[in-house]
């Protein structure tokens, strides 16, 4: 048996958005900068566990670059200018 009536109930869906621009923080290969230099950097700066930034350095020197951190800009700027004035090529990317 079929009900008697129907009824349609349309609803609106509201999607709560926020949009948060996630850039990279890029370290660059030189022929300047030692292994060593780099992973201290990484560990002072970024906060970086001796591993993670052992792994980086190697990136860096093999493919020539590395994204050491993801955030907002304003959140990376203080980061680059920190890694650059350790004489290290930083982007943020």
């Amino acid at each position: 048996m079929k009900p008697a009536y129907q009824e349609e109930v349309l609803v609106d869906v509201l999607e709560a958005t926020e949009t948060i621009d996630q850039m990279d923080l890029v370290v660059f290969n030189d022929d300047v900068n030692t292994f060593d230099h780099v992973i201290a950097t990484l560990i002072r700066v970024c906060e970086h566990t001796p591993e993670q930034a052992e792994q980086c350095t190697l990136l860096i020197h093999y493919k020539g670059k590395c994204a050491v951190k993801m955030g907002t800009f304003n959140f990376l700027k203080p980061l680059r200018e920190a890694i650059c004035e350790a004489g290290i090529d930083a982007r943020i990317l």
